[in-house]
Parts: structure tokens; sequence; C-alpha cells
């Protein structure tokens, strides 16, 4: 999948491939080694599931791919109630390829919310992927009605020719599962440091920079404004930040989670970022964040000198956690030429 520059971890000459639908698949698309799940979040008991994959495709000589839904199956049966994901396809894709793995299979909801997991396992699996080896988490459930997990694929893999394997439950250090809910958790308390110790990397959100409102005198502190738009909303407030450019820096900074405004007026929290020591137009680029640490909960400002005076304070945190020594003057946060005022979506 060529995508922009935002991973620094890819191998040169790594290429996944993205399949979206499984109409007319050609055989090298067929005949791999799959992790199967949600995957939201690629978290670390995630990632034990795509590693029994890795192994199987390396004992076959198989291609390695992972099998998602979109929507989630979450979403998709419950109409209505907010996404809260915690990364999109484009990003799964992008710690996907980093990972090794050679095939993202995106396998549309509406086609297969009316198998039953026998159904699943002999049209989906066997007839159409002719997967080698499936490996699922402990508590995987698939088919109509959650009928089938992981017994039942093994029954499945029996009798129709392909292995599979089983990751058993992750816990943290505290015994808490490792699991998609415990990160949105995380996140939603403040605890960024909790959710990248559950992910094994920083919570990132992806979108493209905006110009903020222009309200009346100088803010001092211009941001890159990106919509939350299906993402989880974590704890408004102000983060210390690093940020992935289109081009593939990796840039700190502080950002805010918030509504944009000081007015009282009810908009949809943004993330809003500024870059420390940077000068450059960024307008409509395909921006990453990841949340490294909460800095203090959303302020309701009387005044646009009260606002600064906090940003100032956000930003001389947000230099101490990421280790930053300012060039100098204390206010030096990036003022960005951001010319776009609608909001977009990825």
């Amino acid at each position: 999948m060529k995508s922009v520059a935002l991973s620094n971890e890819r191998q040169a000459g790594a290429n996944i491939q993205v399949v979206r639908g499984l109409a007319n698949l050609p055989s090298a698309l067929r005949g791999a080694s799959v992790a199967m799940g949600s995957f939201d979040g690629l978290h670390r008991g995630h990632q034990a599931v795509i590693a029994l994959a890795a192994r199987a495709a390396k004992r076959h000589q198989a291609p390695l791919a992972v099998i998602t839904f979109n929507p989630l199956p979450k979403v998709y049966f419950r109409p209505g109630q907010p996404a809260s994901r915690l990364m999109r396809i484009e990003q799964q894709a992008d710690v996907l390829e980093a990972m090794g793995v050679d095939i993202l299979y995106v396998l549309p909801m509406n086609e297969l919310s009316n198998l039953t997991g026998e159904e699943f396992a002999r049209t989906i699996l066997h007839d159409t992927l002719d997967v080698r080896h499936v490996a699922v988490g402990f508590d995987n459930a698939f088919g109509r009605d959650r009928t089938g997990g992981p017994e039942a694929l093994r029954a499945y893999g029996d009798e129709l020719g392909f292995g599979v394997s089983v990751a058993e439950e992750i816990s943290d250090a505290g015994g808490q599962k490792v699991s998609s809910t415990a990160v949105r958790d995380a996140l939603r308390d403040g605890r960024p440091d909790a959710a990248t110790s559950i992910l094994g990397r920083p919570f990132a959100i992806r979108g493209v920079a905006q110009r903020g409102r222009q309200l009346p005198g100088p803010l001092g502190f211009p941001t890159a404004n990106v919509a939350l738009d299906d993402y989880v909303t974590p704890r408004l407030g102000a983060y210390a930040v690093t940020t992935r450019l289109a081009d593939g820096r990796h840039l700190p900074g502080v950002a805010i989670i918030g509504r944009d405004d000081t007015v009282g007026e009810a908009v949809s929290p943004l993330l809003q970022v500024s870059l420390f020591d940077f000068d450059e137009d960024i307008c409509d680029q395909v921006i990453e964040t990841d949340l490294i640490a909460f800095l203090r909960p959303e302020e309701a400002f009387e005044s646009h000198a009260a606002m600064v005076a906090w940003v100032n304070e956000d930003a001389d945190a947000a230099r101490r956690l990421l280790e930053i020594r300012p060039p100098g003057a204390r206010r030096a946060v990036g003022r960005f030429k951001l010319v776009s005022a609608d909001s977009g979506r990825e």
C-alpha cells in the first residue's frame, strides 16, 4: 500500500497489500497464514496473535496476513453508538507493515454478518482465502450471533485442512487483561502512559492539519488542528506530544484536546497541536500525533492573556517531559502557516 510516509520503522522495500473485499482474488493473495480479529489498536495481545500466525507462515513458507473488519463488529451491530476507534485502517496497515505482515484483508461486515461460524470458516477462510493457518485470540468470536469460537475453529480447521493456533490471555503488571477497552479507559482517564504500556507504542491521532478558528486578538500560539472524527476522545486537556509529518520527520510539541474556543460554544473536541521551533506550511497535510503525557485538564479561560499564560506553562512542562531545551525565548512554540478553515476527514 502506498501511503503517506508516517512510519520511520519500515524496512526498505517492505510493501503491505491492503485488500478491501474478496471478489476475484488472485492466487498471490491466497494461501496465507492469517491472524484474525478486530485488532483495534494492535495492542500487545493482538501482537501475540500475529506472532503465532507469523510462526506458522514461516513453517508453511506462506505469506503472513491479517484479517480485520470494516466497520468494526461492535460498531456495525450498535449503530448510532460512538465508534471510539483507537486507529484507522491506514494506521493498522502501517503498523502491520512494520511488523512484517504481507497482506491486510479488510472484510466488509455487511457481507459477512449473516454467515454462521461454519459458513464463515468454509466460504471465507477455506473457499475464498484458502488459508494455510489461522491464529486467533483466546476470546475470539466469529459468525452470526458470535456462534464461532477457538474450539469451533479448530474443528473446522481439522475438517477443511488448515491449522489453528490460539493466543492465551495477556495481563499487565497489575493483573489487568490487556485489551482495547483498557486502552480506551486509560485515554479517557488522562493516562496516555498507561495506554502506551498496553499498546507497546503511544496512542496516535492521524488526520489532516487544518487552521483553527480565528478568535479576536493574537493568541500567540498558532495551532494545527486535527478533527477527532471516529477516534476515542481522550480526556480533554493539554498533552506533551510528538508529531510525524508527511515527510517522515518526528517533531516534539504541545497539544490541547478541547473545544477550540473560549466563549462556551458547543463544538466537537479537536486535537490542537503546536510544534516547537517550527515554521513551515503543513496546511492540508496528513500528520500523526502521539500522546506522550497528560499535563492538565481542560480550562475555561476568562481572557486570551490567561490562555496564553497557560499555554506558556504547558509548553515549558512539555519541553521538560520531552527533555528539550528551548533555543532562546520562553515562547518558542512553532508558528504554522495554515490557510484552510474547513474541517476535513482523512
